[in-house]
């Protein structure tokens, strides 16, 4: 049976005044800084870059573009080492700098190219991607955490709502996509409980 507490922090069965932001909207302001992606996933990515490339902004199709020097060891990543997309200068994107992949839609050529593909929108995606705007907490559970601080960013993933919604379902397409239909419906059912 699904150890919910293992996996999911008690905090995701909870109602609040938080909504996602539109695309529309934010252009993806969230792909600002790029991201952590595990080395298994940026392999991934690098084999299948030929199904991927006809996606990429104009001028970076050349894999040897897409990830920079940076690594790092990542406890709650698949291999427990991370490396970092390049971030590019990017002086019509929120904050001036955006990730590799983001393209001038506010789409990423990763979700693109799956979708193209006829896959899961997700399949290139790395994990902490999909992840956004939720995070894990120190015992390595799906959490979302500092909010305050999240609602009074402009560019944040997430909005004001008018009245409290539970947070998974909010969050039920990552949560779905990261614990299983099983183990959604278990925090869906009880988020419920708890309203």
């Amino acid at each position: 049976m699904f150890a919910m507490f293992d996996r999911v922090n008690p905090r995701l069965f909870c109602a609040e005044p938080v909504q996602r932001c539109n695309l529309s909207e934010c252009r993806a302001a969230c792909c600002l800084h790029g991201v952590w992606i595990d080395v298994k996933e940026a392999q991934d990515i690098l084999r299948n870059a030929g199904r991927i490339q006809a996606h990429m902004p104009p001028g970076l199709q050349d894999p040897s573009q897409w990830f920079d020097e940076r690594r790092d060891e990542d406890e709650h990543s698949l291999s427990g080492v991370v490396v970092h997309s390049a971030v590019l200068d990017a002086p019509e994107h929120y904050g001036g700098t955006a990730c590799v992949f983001l393209r001038s839609d506010a789409k990423c050529a990763l979700q693109v190219a799956a979708d193209a593909a006829g896959e899961h929108p997700w399949r290139f995606k790395p994990y902490y991607c999909i992840l956004h705007p939720l995070d894990i907490d120190e015992n390595g559970r799906i959490t979302l955490d500092a909010t305050d601080l999240m609602l009074e960013e402009p560019g944040s993933c997430l909005r004001p709502a008018e009245r409290p919604i539970p947070l998974a379902e909010t969050f039920e397409p990552e949560l779905r996509y990261l614990l299983g239909e099983k183990a959604y419906q278990e925090v869906l059912r009880r988020s419920r409980k708890t309203e």
